[in-house]
């Protein structure tokens, strides 16, 4: 269940409806800033971890050969509709890699039915022959590919050499606000002795805390945006700082922030408090900006 009242999320529906419509009377093709890094998957090693941060919740992984794309959100604008008539938030920064110039995937990974995180035209340009992994109750949103895997919290699947578990978060998963049976989670990847944590979208929580007693994460990729005032179901850095020291994991991907204005927070305020929570310990922090490319040591 959302974990706020349905008004809440009706309420915040209609206003970005409307703010849309206003913003593209005023400004009908705003600008949208270049990525600061382009990665180059071509180059990434096969014997190493390597990630790019795409821009708000799309991660691509290299693991040790196996390329691993997460809630790939890549066109101009989030919402109903496509193309043109795509109603939502338009980007604040255009995304690392266009979908035309994603290299062939092993594995789509999808943490629940928003469309932030799940786009129908990004998901579109994706071959159906790649394999997906959804969250209980999502199938219908990607039935066009011929290999799906649906997880519920403790499931998992081999997938492309990777175990890929379900984890539970603290959110909801509804795509139209009334279907409020979609699930929703993160995703603990396991393979070749790495292991990776993508959190998906959450707010605070100490559901993931077990998953690092159970082995060493080397990465988690923690979402740490829009929580003002959507704190109930956004961690704020400092709470996304938390649960990473919780989990005992070596590095952190700080995600959802800096690519769509969703919540009253300035747009550069979640990485500057983010960083600040790490203080001595911003080395463990990778991937500040969109594109770059880091490299498990």
């Amino acid at each position: 269940m959302p974990s706020l009242p349905f008004e809440n999320h009706l309420r915040f529906a209609r206003l970005y409806v409307r703010r849309t419509l206003e913003q593209r009377r005023s400004n009908p093709v705003p600008d949208i800033k270049p990525a600061p890094h382009r990665p180059n998957p071509a180059d990434w090693s096969d014997k190493r971890l390597t990630v790019s941060w795409l821009g708000h919740a799309s991660v691509l992984l290299n693991i040790n050969g196996t390329l691993v794309l997460t809630d790939p959100v890549l066109e101009p604008r989030i919402g109903i509709g496509r193309g043109f008539a795509k109603v939502g938030p338009r980007r604040l920064v255009e995304p690392a890699l266009r979908p035309r110039e994603l290299p062939p995937l092993n594995l789509v990974l999808l943490s629940h039915a928003h469309m932030d995180h799940t786009d129908l035209g990004t998901l579109g340009r994706i071959p159906a022959s790649t394999p997906m992994v959804v969250q209980t109750g999502n199938q219908d949103l990607v039935r066009r590919f011929r290999q799906v895997h649906e997880l519920g919290w403790g499931e998992h699947s081999d997938v492309a050499g990777v175990r890929v578990e379900s984890t539970p978060v603290r959110h909801w998963g509804a795509r139209m606000i009334t279907d409020q049976h979609r699930g929703y989670g993160g995703y603990l990847l396991e393979t070749d002795g790495r292991t990776i944590l993508f959190a998906g979208d959450t707010a605070y929580t100490d559901a993931l805390t077990p998953l690092g007693l159970r082995r060493r994460i080397d990465l988690a990729i923690l979402p740490i945006g829009a929580y003002d005032p959507w704190i109930a179901n956004h961690a704020s850095p400092e709470q996304a700082w938390a649960m990473f020291k919780a989990l005992g994991a070596e590095y952190v991907l700080p995600v959802h922030h800096s690519t769509f204005r969703l919540s009253r927070e300035p747009v550069d305020e979640p990485l500057e408090r983010f960083m600040a929570a790490a203080g001595d310990e911003g080395w463990r922090v990778v991937g500040r900006e969109i594109g770059a490319t880091w490299e498990l040591p």
